[in-house]
């Protein structure tokens, strides 16, 4: 008799959120050069679904709220170190260094929309930065695009980690956390 009881941690907001920002990143970073129309809009679907999230931290679900995995840096550190001894403990939500990543990729996510406005308006005379940046000249365009592949870069390789993050808490914790990400439900100990 199958006596393990799951608990609902993500709820379907957070996973939505999280599926569609991984789809609009995927074709934002994959068509940087060759299409600026979709890039574009992928790149306004990553404002939207961030603006959202931002919100969703601070009304949405427990295990949605930054209030319940947004931590100071000694505890981070502190978690990293028990990753590194090969005993960190479990938490049903994001754990310290799972919050500090989710942070962190908000931030990139937010400083590559911002420089890839700033080039759409400085480069192509368009978007909502269009009138304010249009006269700037193309050494100020070439330098917000400069800029916005930086942090495009610097996102995916957070992206990186934090997918390197999940699949060691996985085997640390002998739980599949993608497929948590997919149903919302984990096994509670």
């Amino acid at each position: 008799m199958n006596t393990e009881r799951v608990v609902r941690v993500w709820d379907p907001m957070v996973r939505l959120f999280h599926w569609s920002l991984v789809l609009a990143f995927t074709v934002a970073y994959l068509t940087e050069d060759d299409w600026l129309s979709l890039h574009t809009w992928a790149g306004y679907t990553i404002i939207g679904l961030v603006a959202f999230r931002l919100l969703w931290g601070v009304v949405g679900s427990r295990y949605a709220r930054f209030a319940d995995f947004v931590r100071g840096p000694r505890p981070v550190a502190e978690y990293l170190k028990q990753i590194v001894g090969g005993h960190p403990p479990r938490f049903l939500g994001h754990n310290p260094a799972g919050g500090a990543m989710v942070i962190a990729l908000l931030i990139a996510l937010l400083a590559t929309t911002a420089t890839g406005l700033a080039v759409y308006g400085a480069g192509e005379f368009s978007g909502p930065l269009a009138g304010l940046l249009a006269g700037v000249g193309p050494v100020w365009a070439e330098v917000f695009e400069e800029v916005h592949e930086f942090f495009a870069n610097f996102t995916l390789f957070l992206v990186v980690l934090h997918v390197a993050g999940v699949l060691l808490a996985s085997i640390q914790h002998r739980e599949n956390l993608v497929r948590a990400m997919v149903t919302g439900l984990k096994k509670v100990d």
